[in-house]
């Protein structure tokens, strides 16, 4: 039943019980509104209510703890839990502890006004799994931000904790993928197991079954004894499979197949090996034009993408840059180097620049900070010259152009690349790839500014027009006519 309900708030913040009061009163509920946790607990052990709405922090009692005690004389009772202490530690500890939604501060009243609605319509079944506690969970807690976007996938990871369901981490390089798989595995059921993380653009293709599935001695040259593959070592635990996108099609087809049996064979070995692990797959790629032009397996694709997840770029959410920048301050005071802070006008800087290597660009350069300069604090001058106004100065018009050559540009970016791979090879076509990388945004340019006119823009690129057409396709870039 949704109208006509009973439904306990407690805040200690006047003004959001009035709000609430007012917002659920107008849809025919009943309010009853405390400050306190103590009297909301009177309540509810009185056998008042059809919902609670409680704050975390209140000052006789964090509003966490008292979900579980809720659920032990009341299991169908639903609790939805809000907080100004909108992190991945809080959403996942309301979620543990049996609440029915987390939501955090400042809330949107349509939105909490919807979550009521289903938590009074919903059938009743099991409040929530039981509480993991952890007394360093906040110093551990590996990402940062209160931005909308992250306080979203907070919520997806709190909801996915308690669950064996894949998920696929898509994201541009530096944003955090791996991150979000470990807090899957280290704040999930699967905790107790083995985090066995392999990155598919770091082993060589003809490796890739073997370092997967473990190969028997004398499955081929050079194997003298049997060796145990990344499945076998994840069993009972997660395993994560970093760029996904760039794993062969022979070894997508007997990935393919153990996600749809659950079992697998070493290389060379004929016994059948049942897979007990939960798989997390990551990539900065686009799968669905991998697909298009045949380099990824459609069906593949499905059974890892359960559950899509998407990491913002950090220019997507620049309002967590001073939290990031105060997290890897203290980080490296902690590993011995000098404590620094940034001035204003330093930080307004770092908000306005780019971020092409997202939040683990911004790491370097914090490190860095506290490691070249001597001044406490730090200033504009000190992020111009290290930024170097690249990312955040205008584009050149007419003749002037970047000091930086094309050529630079593109080694720079290749440094950064193969040192990602600690400086080893990876994965083969990396020449298809990079060529790939700058045909996009050389035909999506020219494109633009012949306002989408294909003849006027296959004679500034020099290309025949059906090879101009061709490529459009296959990097499926959108032609907008009369836009620039």
């Amino acid at each position: 039943m949704t109208v006509g309900s009973t439904i306990l708030v407690a805040d200690d913040d006047r003004s959001i019980r009035t709000v609430l009061t007012q917002a659920l009163a107008r849809l025919g509920h009943e309010v009853r509104s405390t400050g306190n946790a103590a009297t909301l607990w009177r309540w509810v052990s009185d056998g008042q209510g059809d919902l609670v709405i409680t704050d975390v922090i209140m000052p006789d009692e964090n509003g966490l703890d008292l979900v579980p005690r809720i659920h032990k004389i009341r299991p169908e009772l639903r609790v939805i839990v809000m907080s100004a202490q909108n992190t991945l530690h809080t959403a996942v500890k309301a979620t543990e502890r049996g609440a029915f939604e987390y939501l955090p501060k400042p809330f949107d009243l349509g939105e909490l006004v919807r979550t009521v609605q289903r938590a009074l319509s919903a059938p009743q079944g099991s409040p929530g799994p039981e509480a993991f506690e952890d007394p360093d969970a906040d110093e551990q807690m590996p990402m940062i931000g209160r931005s909308p976007a992250m306080q979203e996938i907070y919520r997806v990871l709190a909801r996915l904790m308690q669950t064996d369901l894949t998920v696929m981490v898509s994201g541009e390089s530096g944003t955090g993928k791996e991150l979000v798989a470990h807090a899957l595995h280290d704040y999930g059921r699967r905790r107790n197991g083995p985090f066995v993380a392999v990155n598919m653009a770091a082993i060589p293709r003809e490796l890739i079954e073997s370092e997967l599935f473990g190969h028997e001695k004398g499955a081929f040259t050079g194997a003298t004894a049997r060796s145990v593959g990344r499945f076998e070592q994840a069993q009972g635990g997660s395993l994560f499979l970093d760029e996904i996108g760039d794993m062969p099609m022979e070894a997508q087809t007997r990935l393919l197949r153990v996600l749809q049996g659950g079992e697998y064979t070493t290389v060379g070995g004929r016994t059948l090996i049942r897979s007990d692990v939960r798989i997390i797959a990551a990539t900065h790629r686009d799968l669905r034009q991998l697909i298009r032009q045949g380099l990824f397996r459609e069906d593949l694709f499905y059974r890892l993408n359960v559950v899509p997840i998407r990491l913002p770029p950090l220019r997507e959410r620049t309002e967590d840059i001073p939290p990031l920048v105060r997290h890897f301050f203290i980080q490296g005071s902690r590993e011995g180097l000098p404590s620094k802070i940034l001035d204003t006008e330093a930080m307004t800087r770092l908000k306005a620049y780019s971020w092409p290597g997202n939040v683990r660009e911004l790491e370097n350069l914090v490190r860095r900070l506290a490691a070249l300069y001597t001044q406490e604090t730090i200033g504009a001058d000190v992020i111009d010259a290290e930024l170097g106004g690249l990312e955040t100065a205008p584009e050149p018009v007419g003749p002037v152009a970047r000091s930086e050559s094309l050529s630079d540009a593109v080694e720079r970016h290749l440094r950064d690349y193969f040192a990602a791979h600690n400086n080893g090879l990876p994965a083969d076509g990396l020449y298809d790839r990079v060529l790939q990388e700058i045909e996009r945004p050389l035909i999506n340019l020219t494109l633009a500014n012949t306002k989408g006119n294909q003849i006027r823009a296959a004679q500034v690129l020099g290309l025949n027009r059906n090879t101009l057409r061709k490529k459009i396709r296959e990097l499926d870039i959108q032609v907008v006519r009369g836009a620039r």
